[in-house]
């Protein structure tokens, strides 16, 4: 159901608390332009979803009275992180002030506040529940972790998903993995053949940017691969393994340890998905791959 009106601004004291400005409704901003948001496109801050307070900038609103565009000049502007099933559309609009430091490579989608509920300018673009806050279970990955480390004590990829990935940074897929085996996250390139200015697992050091988790640092052998995967493909109820993670750079550079274990695990099972996200710079290296897979299976 459409709101009836646009929400209100909100800021942070720069304290941890969040008021709303009811002077302001929120709008958001489209490329480098602040834009009314249509009523229609605000929902409900999806659970899972959190707020980020912006330092040194302020919050543009439209004047509840006037119609106009202006900052708010209470706090620092707020912004909201929306779960991965989403997609924002629109992101938080404010204006730097001299002293703002550079943010870090997140998602800041555009927020505000309306009858005692926080919305956001969002569109659910996945329907699987796979990545939905309100089924992870901390105490159940770490009890999965501890046993999958058990399971595979010299696997480095198993290491690094535990420790780095699911223990660390919360990623989604690893908690998937070692809370309940729905999907197995495989990443084996340490490095990348793009330069992407946004690469959210490598900058440059002397870049202010600064990622927003640790890249993987060595290259995983097939037998790695192979050893925790097969199983993986073998109990999981839809499997999945998946080349290509937010933790590494293009998997296709590791092409011919990608390829051996793929003929690898076709040998010992032909259940489930191989999936690889890439980005496409090394056509014939899929191609190969895809055939010393089905060559394994026939």
């Amino acid at each position: 159901m459409a709101l009836q009106q646009s929400p209100y601004v909100l800021y942070s004291d720069g304290k941890g608390n969040t008021f709303e400005d009811t002077s302001l409704y929120a709008v958001g901003r489209s490329g480098f332009y602040a834009t009314p948001i249509p009523e229609e496109e605000w929902i409900e801050l999806p659970d899972g979803g959190s707020l980020y307070e912006l330092p040194g900038r302020r919050s543009v609103g439209i004047d509840v009275e006037t119609g106009e565009m202006r900052l708010c000049e209470e706090g620092w502007a707020v912004a909201a992180f929306i779960p991965p099933a989403y997609t924002g559309l629109y992101m938080a609009s404010y204006i730097n002030q001299p002293e703002a430091p550079t943010l870090p490579l997140f998602c800041y989608t555009a927020i505000g506040w309306l009858d005692d509920k926080f919305y956001v300018p969002a569109v659910r673009i996945e329907p699987d529940i796979r990545q939905e806050c309100s089924g992870f279970d901390h105490d159940v990955v770490v009890q999965g972790v501890e046993s999958l480390r058990q399971a595979y004590p010299n696997n480095r990829i198993v290491e690094h998903l535990a420790n780095n990935c699911a223990l660390t940074y919360e990623c989604p897929a690893a908690r998937n993995y070692f809370m309940v085996p729905l999907e197995c996250p495989v990443p084996t390139s340490p490095a990348c053949n793009s330069n992407c200015l946004g690469c959210i697992s490598l900058q440059p050091e002397d870049e202010v940017i600064v990622s927003s988790h640790d890249r993987l640092s060595f290259k995983p052998t097939a037998g790695e691969i192979v050893e925790y995967t097969v199983s993986h493909l073998e109990s999981a109820p839809f499997p999945i393994i998946s080349f290509g993670q937010g933790c590494e750079g293009e998997p296709l550079l590791m092409w011919e340890t990608l390829s051996d274990a793929i003929r690898q695990i076709r040998q010992f099972t032909d259940k489930g998905s191989i999936n690889i996200n890439t980005n496409g710079s090394k056509p014939d290296a899929v191609d190969t791959s895809v055939k010393r897979g089905s060559t394994a299976c026939g």
